[in-house]
């Protein structure tokens, strides 16, 4: 199945570009065909090199920017087929037809990628917006949680970029800084370099920790290690209370849903655990990586939980298939009675290093106290589940 569809991934972006009428000179037609060829026999070496036992950075970063542009062209000749059979049907085009379509399917792809490229590699835009949590008591009215996630540090050495979120998240002057899991591709020691500007985030109250799934493929207890190491709390199942003005707020983590299956000793999803030893009429806000989690996080009463994880799809139309799995792609969503869910798209990319149509974010949220639905940049209410 896995080469099925490998191999259909190459071949329909081969035949639209190079084979499908577009009667391009023959040393045209057997040189895109040698590279689709050359292009798809290397393709699972380098992701075995680069992601299997020997984590050879060179080649996940070929593998990785070769996935990327494999989909993207592989979506945009899905499309330039579509175009074409409507062509077909109105008689338009002529002779012409499936060239202009190659040309566009051309055109469009490489402006995405370079676009996507652009904005996987910037500083993230800031996100902001205001969440109101009627059990939230007056004295914390006004807290501001900034939320990272998803940062992957990874085969591309991002050291200066880290730096840089890094002094934008100081200059939002955090209460509370949240990071919710998948820091990084790699082990501790592979990244150190990349995660060591985590170590001068400031906040005022609290800087929290969860793992994502991804830390369960490279040392996660050494991720938690290293990010108390870096002055973080790691919220491995257990939770810390802040205070201001005499008002309570519970601050809980859990482990990534996939801990467990990991078979790494003491890691599994606990929120019971969590939140064990906290007086229930205190306001909690719960950071779980994933979004699907809200299920357990509903039932149990939370009142905000902050999550990552989807990346919001990162290349499109991807979002489409990580909704499939996640009840939410990004943003603010109620479930339940009281809980309402964050879901970041998260600051930093993983593997193919672009974005398309799914902007990296840094989130400051705002928690406001008392009743009403929450409210964003634009005043609108927060969407109900499934939004």
């Amino acid at each position: 199945m896995v080469l099925l569809v490998l191999v259909l991934l190459f071949a329909l972006p081969r035949w639209t570009l190079f084979a499908s009428g577009v009667h391009w000179p023959f040393p045209v037609f057997l040189a895109g065909t040698v590279v689709f060829a050359v292009w798809l026999v290397s393709f699972p070496f380098l992701m075995a090199a680069g992601h299997g036992r020997r984590r050879a950075d060179r080649a996940a970063r070929i593998a990785d920017s070769s996935l990327g542009v494999i989909w993207v062209l592989f979506t945009w000749s899905v499309l330039g087929g579509l175009v074409h059979l409507v062509l077909v049907g109105l008689d338009a085009g002529g002779d012409e037809r499936a060239r202009i379509i190659a040309a566009a399917v051309a055109v469009v792809s490489a402006g995405l990628l370079a676009l996507g490229h652009h904005e996987a590699m910037r500083v993230p835009r800031v996100k902001r917006l205001d969440v109101r949590i009627p059990r939230l008591g007056r004295g914390l009215d006004g807290t501001r949680v900034v939320v990272l996630a998803d940062t992957h540090f990874g085969p591309i050495d991002r050291a200066r970029w880290s730096a840089r979120v890094t002094d934008a998240v100081n200059a939002l002057d955090a209460d509370v800084v949240i990071h919710a899991g998948d820091i990084a591709d790699g082990t501790p020691a592979q990244r150190r370099e990349q995660s060591a500007p985590l170590g001068t985030v400031r906040s005022r109250l609290a800087k929290v920790y969860v793992t994502g799934n991804h830390e369960y493929f490279g040392e996660a207890q050494g991720w938690l290690d290293r990010m108390a190491e870096l002055g973080w709390e790691p919220l491995h199942n257990t939770h810390v209370v802040v205070e201001r003005g005499g008002d309570p707020l519970v601050l809980a983590g859990v482990d990534d849903v996939t801990a467990e299956s990991s078979g790494l000793a003491g890691h599994r999803t606990n929120l019971a655990g969590a939140l064990a030893g906290t007086d229930q009429d205190w306001p909690v806000l719960l950071v779980a990586h994933q979004p699907k989690y809200v299920r357990q996080a509903a039932a149990a009463g939370i009142d905000l939980q902050v999550s990552g994880h989807t990346h919001g799809g990162q290349i499109w139309p991807f979002n489409f298939l990580v909704r499939i799995d996640q009840p939410v792609v990004h943003g603010l969503s109620r479930h339940g009675e009281r809980t309402q869910l964050y879901t970041s798209r998260g600051t930093g990319f993983w593997g193919p290093p672009f974005r398309v149509f799914a902007p990296s974010e840094i989130t400051l949220l705002t928690l406001r106290s008392g009743g009403g639905p929450a409210t964003g940049a634009d005043g609108g209410a927060a969407p109900s589940e499934g939004g």
